[in-house]
């Protein structure tokens, strides 16, 4: 058996790996567009089912696959990564000041088991001055980022609170995985 990452996300490898779990990491085309007429929480656990499914014809019946995608929603809007400067400086603008939700859908699968969840963390940004939002944007740190910013680097001087599971904002709610894990017998804590 073998624990596969569908994601390239260097963020969900450092938690796989601080959870102390030998992975493998291992991709497939699949298409991430997200219906914005449909609530966020279920389009981020659709295409989290989407990177697991991707994966699986590449994997042995015994292999669990651990998929997840990452949103940030304000005032029902979904953001995924900015697609350019100007992207990020809206995104960040849309965010200073404010309450939003990180929506984290979460996919593992093993042979005919399967278990999609959605985890969502409140977080609350302080006010943002737009010349604070350009030099953030100039460190390169917003742009694959989900919301456009990183809790775990720069962007931690901005909140100002959070309500949840802080891992899930960085993109996998180590809580909710270890808890499926565990429910298929893998050792953690060993």
């Amino acid at each position: 058996m073998s624990i596969i990452l569908a994601s390239e996300s260097p963020r969900r490898r450092e938690l796989l790996a601080r959870m102390g779990l030998d992975f493998i990491i291992r991709t497939a085309p699949h298409d991430e567009t997200m219906n914005p007429f449909a609530a966020p929480s279920d389009e981020v656990a659709r295409v989290s089912l989407l990177k697991a499914q991707a994966v699986y014809p590449n994997c042995r019946d015994e292999d669990i696959i651990v998929a997840a995608d990452t949103i940030v929603v304000c005032d029902g809007l979904m953001m995924g990564k900015p697609r350019s400067e100007a992207d990020a400086f809206s995104m960040l603008r849309r965010l200073s000041g404010r309450d939003h939700q990180v929506m984290s859908g979460l996919t593992v699968m093993q042979g005919s088991f399967t278990e999609t969840v959605t985890v969502t963390t409140g977080i609350r940004f302080r006010h943002l001055a737009d010349e604070e939002i350009r030099a953030y944007i100039a460190t390169g740190e917003p742009m694959d980022k989900a919301g456009a910013y990183a809790i775990q680097g720069l962007a931690a001087m901005f909140i100002i609170g959070i309500d949840g599971d802080y891992y899930n904002v960085m993109g996998l709610p180590v809580c909710t995985l270890a808890t499926i894990l565990r429910k298929l017998g893998v050792q953690l804590l060993r």
